[in-house]
């Protein structure tokens, strides 16, 4: 039984190794199975069209119309958002229809759940750059199956897909860059503009990108002390900061469609769109404009909804795990681990910019705008593990 118990320990210690000679097989072989799982659940129930899937149809027919002229395109806008900020799906719409006809629908989803794929690869390419055991990489990948947004959101045609695979690739991008101390400013950009076109929700990930870079240059020693009381200033005042935003955008932009639509929704005490259960009385007070952002902050990661199902529940219940896990590792481990801490940093940033952004703007129905930072989410709770299984390893050797 002894010997049992010493080969088994041996076993674990070798396959969680960096070098385990089996690590990069399993860590495939497990993105395939969660691929095809993937693929087969969505491609099952075939494709949904949405309200805006239909609008992204009709705009792909005026280009075709158009020859692609997109000048011309652009100047005929009637839409609420400038049109250019959805060039990317449109186009891609366009050339869709045009080679595959009646049965575009099919291929986009084809499209979807092929950078879905790519989007996996670019996620486990990050963290072995990051030297992140494969092993515990093949961890992420049934959490990643088991996810209600990789399960919903690749048979709709629509842009949350594509957006994702652009934010993942960016945040390779980064990632790639902290590792090798050097800055492809040209890729950054190119993606920055990718992203830009995709859909009008880029503006926080493009904040959060210019910031990371900006904070990047200045060097300063981040204590656990010193990142909980920053986090914790910062989680305190952002809603007063968006309630004295309202109340400046109510006095001098309330002749603004976009604003007036914003306005009308706070006004009504909407926390998530079309879900009144979640809406509170109409602010008076500046005091009740911060609550009410508050809780639209807190309602962006909230797992639970009356409509939802009990594993619906239950699978967004482990993302909400998975992000309050990865931020307690970040708080309390010391700046050892350079690299993983500073990628850390970047998705934290994304995450804290796109919250508040939907928190000011809007937290759809369905909370398709959390979708885009399920896979940077993912990735600080596996680089979280192997920074606990460092620590692990580091006391284990020192009290040898």
């Amino acid at each position: 039984m002894a010997k049992f118990i010493n080969n088994l320990m041996a076993f674990i210690k070798d396959a969680f190794s960096y070098n385990w000679k089996h690590g990069n097989k399993i860590l495939y072989l497990a993105t395939l199975i969660s691929i095809s799982l993937i693929a087969f659940y969505n491609l099952s129930l075939g494709y949904t069209m949405s309200s805006d899937s239909e609008s992204y149809s009709k705009w792909a027919d005026i280009l075709i119309e158009l020859d692609f002229n997109f000048y011309k395109y652009y100047s005929q806008n009637t839409f609420i958002n400038p049109n250019y900020i959805y060039t990317i799906p449109v186009l891609l719409i366009a050339i869709l229809k045009l080679l595959f006809g009646s049965n575009w629908q099919y291929f986009f989803m084809l499209l979807n759940i092929t950078l879905v794929f790519f989007s996996l690869i670019i996620f486990l390419k990050s963290l072995l750059i990051l030297k992140v055991r494969p092993l515990v990489i093949s961890l992420a990948m049934p959490i990643l199956t088991l996810s209600i947004d990789l399960l919903t959101w690749p048979r709709y045609i629509l842009t949350d897909v594509i957006f994702s695979f652009f934010v993942i690739l960016t945040v390779y991008l980064i990632i790639k860059s902290i590792v090798d101390s050097k800055l492809n400013y040209f890729c950054l950009l190119l993606m920055i503009i990718l992203i830009y076109f995709t859909r009008p929700t880029s503006l926080p990930f493009i904040v959060a990108i210019i910031s990371f870079i900006l904070i990047s240059k200045v060097k300063i020693d981040y204590s656990p002390k010193l990142k909980l009381l920053f986090g914790g200033i910062l989680f305190i005042i952002s809603p007063f900061v968006l309630a004295t935003i309202f109340q400046l955008m109510n006095i001098y932009f309330n002749d603004n469609a976009q604003v007036i639509f914003l306005i009308e929704m706070v006004e009504m005490g909407m926390i998530v769109h079309d879900r009144p259960e979640t809406w509170v009385e109409a602010p008076k007070t500046f005091f009740d404009l911060a609550y009410l952002y508050f809780l639209r902050f807190i309602y962006f990661f909230n797992p639970y909804a009356e409509s939802f199902s009990i594993i619906h529940v239950a699978l967004n219940s482990i993302q909400t795990f998975i992000l309050f896990f990865s931020i307690f590792v970040f708080l309390f481990f010391k700046e050892n681990f350079y690299l993983m801490s500073k990628s850390i940093k970047l998705i934290l940033l994304i995450c804290f910019f796109v919250a508040y952004f939907h928190s000011f703007t809007l937290i759809d129905f369905d909370w398709r705008y959390r979708f885009p930072i399920i896979l940077p989410l993912t990735m600080i709770f596996i680089i979280s593990v192997e920074i606990l299984l460092k620590k692990i390893e580091f006391k284990f050797n020192l009290n040898k």
